[in-house]
């Protein structure tokens, strides 16, 4: 049996994995990461986020649909440093599965989002997810994606 040391990323790293960048990168920080099996990442909620100044003014809420795109982008980082995925390489949703919202999410908070993959056949597959602020449960449920080689998508 052997024992996986689970990577943890900075926002650098993550910029290297992902094409995503301001104001689209929704993970500030990767805690711990098993390529090909789950992760767990934060997003730090700042009131300077650009989607607030129009959800909404008086009483910001971060958009669910940014949580879901926050675990999204984890769960294709889970993906994209597996050596066979590592390069040239995208993930893109295909669906989502009983996704409910439980908590708001507001300027202050610490989204942490765990992802664990439950099935890939290439070049399908599903991620769980959930995000929590201070163990409280925001948001969860299940995504497929597919990856897709970057120069299929010119």
């Amino acid at each position: 049996m052997s024992i996986e040391t689970p990577l943890k990323l900075n926002i650098n790293e993550i910029q290297k994995l992902l094409p995503h960048r301001y104001p689209f990168v929704m993970i500030d920080r990767v805690s711990e990461l098993i390529p090909g099996k789950s992760a767990t990442g934060y997003k730090n909620v700042s009131i300077n986020e650009p989607f607030f100044t129009g959800h909404f003014p008086g009483a910001p809420i971060m958009p669910g649909v940014l949580q879901v795109e926050a675990s999204a982008q984890l769960s294709c980082m889970v993906m994209l440093t597996m050596p066979e995925y590592n390069e040239g390489y995208i993930g893109l949703f295909t669906g989502l599965e009983g996704v409910k919202f439980r908590r708001m999410v507001v300027p202050g908070d610490q989204l942490k989002i765990s992802v664990e993959m439950k099935k890939f056949r290439f070049p399908f597959g599903k991620f769980d997810f959930r995000g929590e602020v201070e163990g409280e449960l925001c948001v969860e449920g299940t995504l497929s994606f597919a990856m897709s080689k970057k120069e299929a998508l010119n």
